[in-house]
C-alpha cells in the first residue's frame, strides 16, 4: 500500500487526498503549519508542520504540496526537493491527458481536466477540475489553472502564474511570470509579467 503525506491541510488539500486515493494511493497523511491548533482535515489528521514533514519524507512512497498560493507552494515543494523527498504527482482517473503530456513532479490534475498533444506541464502545478489545456501549451513551474479555465493551443504560460476560474486564453498568446487573469477573463493580447487582467476582452487592472 503505496503512503503519501500531503502537505496543505485544506479544501484544496481534500481534493487532492481523494484524487490520489482515486488513483491508487492507499494511505494519506496530512501536514500543515497551522498544527497543532490545526489537527484534523475532514475525515484525515493531521500530524505535524512542514518541520515534522522535512524530518519523515524516508516515511512515504511519495509527498505532494497542496497549497493553493503558487508561490508558497513553489517554496514548500522545493525545501522537500533539497531533503530527497519523493515528490508524487497526481492525475485523477476521470482525467484526459495525452501519451505525449510531460508533467512536472508534484503536479496535481484534478477530475474533467483535459490536457491535450504535447503540452509541458513545469513542476508542482494545479490543473484544477474540468480546465482545459490544448496541444503544444507550455506551462512554468507553479502555474494554477483554475475550474473551468480553457487554454487554446500554443499558449505560454510563466512562473507563478494564476487563470482564474472559468477564463479563456486565445491560441498561441504569452502569458508572463506571476500574472494573474480574473474570472471569466477572456483574454485575446499577451500579458507581460506581474500584470493582473480581468473583463471581456482582458485589460490590464490598474490599482
Amino acid at each position: 500500500m503505496r503512503s503519501l503525506a500531503i502537505l496543505g491541510a485544506s479544501g484544496h488539500g481534500k481534493v487532492v487526498a481523494e484524487a490520489a486515493l482515486l488513483a491508487g494511493w492507499g494511505d494519506v497523511s496530512f501536514f500543515d503549519d497551522a498544527w497543532p491548533d490545526k489537527r484534523r482535515i475532514g475525515r484525515w489528521g493531521v500530524t505535524g508542520d512542514t518541520a515534522a514533514l522535512l524530518n519523515a519524507v524516508d516515511r512515504f512512497d511519495g509527498v505532494i504540496v497542496a497549497i493553493g498560493d503558487n508561490t508558497i507552494r513553489l517554496a514548500k515543494l522545493r525545501a522537500l526537493q533539497s531533503v530527497g523527498a519523493h515528490i508524487a504527482t497526481i492525475i485523477h482517473p476521470a482525467a484526459v491527458v495525452s501519451s505525449s503530456v510531460r508533467l512536472g513532479e508534484g503536479t496535481v490534475v484534478m477530475a474533467g481536466v483535459v490536457i491535450n498533444s504535447d503540452t509541458i506541464i513545469g513542476e508542482g502545478g494545479i490543473l484544477n477540475t474540468a480546465c482545459s489545456v490544448d496541444h503544444d501549451c507550455l506551462l512554468g513551474d507553479a502555474v494554477h489553472i483554475s475550474p473551468g479555465a480553457h487554454l487554446a493551443g500554443s499558449v505560454r504560460v510563466g512562473e507563478l502564474a494564476w487563470v482564474g476560474i472559468g477564463a479563456a486564453v486565445r491560441q498561441g498568446l504569452n502569458i508572463g511570470r506571476l500574472v494573474r487573469v480574473g474570472a471569466g477573463a477572456a483574454v485575446i493580447n499577451d500579458i507581460a509579467d506581474g500584470r493582473t487582467v480581468v473583463g471581456v476582452p482582458a485589460k490590464i487592472l490598474v490599482s
